[in-house]
């Protein structure tokens, strides 16, 4: 490829972007959403991973992978960006082109805020995930989780801790290994059925799936743009009955695999919304995406309906007796009181206050579970530091949002949730809906 050569990286990058920064005359929106996407992308080559999918021109990302611009003009870039949408949030009138600006200004708060991080700037747990997902969690008081564990250590019967009780009460609801592949295509399946009932889906969408090892999360869903996504299962530890079901709806239907295809046909295919043809990990966008993908769920399968498919369909393909279903809903729904117990670890760990060990008793303790899957845990947070909240606050905030809009009826519910999976939103942005 022919490399422009004898420049800065500074006068190289504004080439790319055929625009310096703030001058007399506004930056058009469609310029400023362009140079957003190679802005991201430019992050991206300084952070493998910054990037979870991209599936705008080609072209672009060759550009800036072959001259990528210093963290300083990343940066520098990152604030005439915003510059330019305050010019722009001043002038507008159409709700929906104001939503776009507002999203768009609060992605570009989380760009520059990681470009200081990857230079080496340190910041609290709080002041983290306020610049890069919009939201900062409550702390927790760790008197409240151990009232909470008090409460659960009458529900699993046996001899040991209720830390050891409830670890062998999990180990017999696991998949066998040689089920897994027909369980979880089950699940996937009737997710998707459930979903279709409800969202037209774009259009030759699909995805394919394989299970792998040696990773620090348990499904990932890697979208590939044009409604096709690669599905991750991690097999590291064995997988319990229930995740079936949480990860086909969590990462496939109506998760992030339709998340993705929707933002895309709804915001880049149909308004030609440029800025969500790329999307940064550490963002706010992560909120809402892994909130709703939580969520799907609760949507697919409300009330209890995830049980009686588990054991109608589910427990005989992997083996497990079905008369055993409502005892494992029951015991997991027990653990509602020590949602955020990851969230509060994970502060007291990387804010400095308790080592790494101690976060690894800590998950143990307050999630109910080996030291193994604690350790999973911690090298998750570790990999993904303040990303941890967008799960449990994330789905807090999707239920909220679903049952202010959707009430009790359960087809408005799915039009409240499509809204949250097809328009421009953050955290912030969702107390200003209806």
């Amino acid at each position: 490829m022919y490399r422009l050569k004898n420049l800065s990286a500074s006068a190289v990058f504004f080439m790319l972007l055929a625009c310096g920064g703030p001058s007399e005359n506004v930056i058009p929106i469609e310029e400023v959403s362009e140079r957003y996407v190679k802005l991201v992308l430019a992050v991206g080559a300084h952070e493998p991973g910054y990037v979870d999918a991209y599936y705008g021109p080609a072209e672009w990302q060759e550009a800036v992978e072959a001259n990528t611009p210093t963290l300083d003009v990343l940066q520098k870039e990152a604030n005439d960006l915003q510059w330019a949408l305050t010019s722009h949030q001043s002038r507008a009138s159409v709700p929906m082109q104001l939503q776009r600006l507002r999203f768009l200004s609060k992605q570009l708060i989380a760009v520059e805020a990681r470009v200081r991080m990857i230079g080496g700037e340190k910041f609290s747990f709080d002041e983290e995930t306020k610049l890069l997902f919009d939201a900062v969690v409550p702390s927790v008081d760790q008197a409240d989780l151990d009232k909470s564990l008090a409460e659960l250590d009458g529900l699993i019967e046996g001899e040991g801790t209720l830390q050891e009780r409830f670890i062998r009460f999990n180990d017999a609801y696991a998949i066998p290994t040689d089920k897994l592949e027909s369980v979880f295509a089950a699940a996937i399946k009737a997710c998707k059925a459930e979903t279709e009932k409800f969202l037209d889906l774009p259009e030759g969408e699909s995805f394919t799936s394989e299970f792998v090892t040696d990773k620090p999360w348990s499904g990932y869903n890697w979208y590939q743009g044009n409604s096709v996504s690669l599905i991750q299962v991690n097999t590291d530890l064995p997988s319990l009955i229930g995740s079936a079901v949480n990860l086909g709806c969590h990462e496939g239907y109506p998760g992030h695999h339709v998340f993705n295809a929707m933002l895309e046909a709804n915001l880049v295919n149909a308004r030609g919304w440029k800025e969500f043809s790329v999307y940064p990990l550490y963002s706010p966008q992560s909120l809402l995406a892994e909130g709703t993908a939580s969520y799907g769920r609760f949507m697919a399968f409300p009330g209890d309906a995830q049980t009686k498919f588990e054991a109608e369909v589910l427990y005989p393909l992997a083996g497990l007796d079905p008369a055993v279903a409502e005892k494992y809903t029951a015991a997991q729904r027990a653990l509602s009181g020590l949602r955020y117990a990851r969230i509060e670890g994970a502060r007291r760990y990387l804010d400095g206050k308790i080592t790494r060990d101690e976060l690894v008793n800590w998950l143990a303790k307050y999630q109910l579970t080996s030291r193994e899957r604690a350790q999973q845990g911690v090298r998750f947070i570790e990999t993904y530091r303040g990303y941890v909240i967008n799960y449990t606050l994330g789905v807090d905030l999707s239920a909220e949002y679903v049952d202010r809009n959707g009430g009790t009826d359960h087809k408005n519910r799915w039009a409240a949730y499509k809204t949250l999976i097809s328009t421009p939103l953050t955290a912030s942005m969702l107390g200003d809906q209806p």
